[in-house]
């Protein structure tokens, strides 16, 4: 009796191959498709004037894997307790994909440091030099790495809270760096009491500041960093463009501060864009107005562009 010839172990093996193959296309069709739209990459950066690393996310739009164009940044500042992953958990990366989506803004990079209770300064006792690092060490460092357009007009920088006092402070004393400033309900108080409370809001006030800016908490420095005081000479950031706005139900009474800062440019002539909207006082805020900041600087970014 003739005996089925047995199949060859190397049939076997290549058609074996073949099926892996077709599925792991299959399997991975999605992740291809999706390889040319909006995602965030985040990373470290190892810092010689911190002598640490410090985490950074940014956030690319659609085309930039595929494409060779260079793109506008926005950097954006986060609040007190937050960090670089904050924006892409709440809804600032939806927002910004939608808003591009809709086609309500072009497309820019979004960089998101992590500046832990920095403020986004140096600090008092010279052992947190965090403002030199982000404009020495940090700016160039993301054009470097990524395609920016790299030009004063095509970076703007935008916060929140903190970060909103961060941002405004350091367009108006980088205005070389930056060409525009964009804060939502930013950290601005223009006056202490005397004594500085060590209960209720002024305590707790006191107690985040000293980090930054000396402990017992120095006013003078904080004075020399506060955008409101930066305001009283808007001749040395005189081409930087300004946005702002607050709640008028802000928990920490930032509203004020806010209103005070409008004055102060309005007073000296100073353009600028001020609204005060209904809400309160973080995310439930941002959620409903962030993407006025992001079509602020889409429209800065659209007439560098022209």
């Amino acid at each position: 009796m003739s005996r089925p010839y047995p199949a060859n172990p190397w049939h076997q093996w290549l058609k074996d191959l073949c099926i892996a193959a077709v599925l792991g296309f299959i399997l991975a069709a999605p992740a291809l498709a999706q390889s040319g739209g909006a995602h965030v990459d985040c990373d470290s950066f190892s810092s010689t004037i911190l002598g640490r690393a410090v985490d950074y996310c940014v956030a690319l739009p659609p085309g930039y894997d595929s494409g060779s164009d260079k793109y506008p940044v926005l950097y954006y500042l986060h609040g007190l307790f937050e960090h670089a992953r904050s924006w892409s958990e709440r809804s600032g990366e939806k927002t910004w994909e939608s808003l591009m989506s809709d086609g309500k803004i072009g497309k820019f990079i979004v960089v998101m440091p992590d500046g832990g209770r920095s403020f986004w300064v140096n600090s008092y006792n010279g052992k947190e030099r965090y403002e030199d690092f982000f404009i020495q060490e940090f700016v160039p460092a993301i054009d470097h790495k990524y395609r920016t357009i790299g030009t004063r007009e095509t970076r703007g920088i935008s916060g929140v809270s903190m970060g909103g006092f961060g941002a405004l402070h350091m367009g108006m004393e980088h205005p070389d760096v930056f060409g525009a400033a964009s804060a939502h309900s930013a950290v601005l108080i223009s006056k202490f009491p005397d004594p500085l409370p060590t209960e209720g809001r002024w305590g707790f006030y006191a107690q985040v500041l000293q980090q930054p800016f000396g402990s017992p908490l120095n006013e003078a420095y904080f004075d020399a960093n506060n955008p409101l005081t930066l305001a009283e000479h808007p001749e040395k950031f005189a081409n930087l463009k300004i946005y702002f706005d607050c709640g008028d139900q802000d928990r920490y009474g930032f509203d004020a501060g806010a209103k005070q800062l409008d004055e102060i440019l309005t007073s000296k002539g100073f353009p600028h864009t001020f609204t005060l909207r209904p809400g309160g006082h973080g995310w439930s805020y941002l959620d409903q107005y962030l993407h006025f900041s992001l079509e602020f600087h889409s429209q800065i970014f659209a007439q560098a562009g022209k």
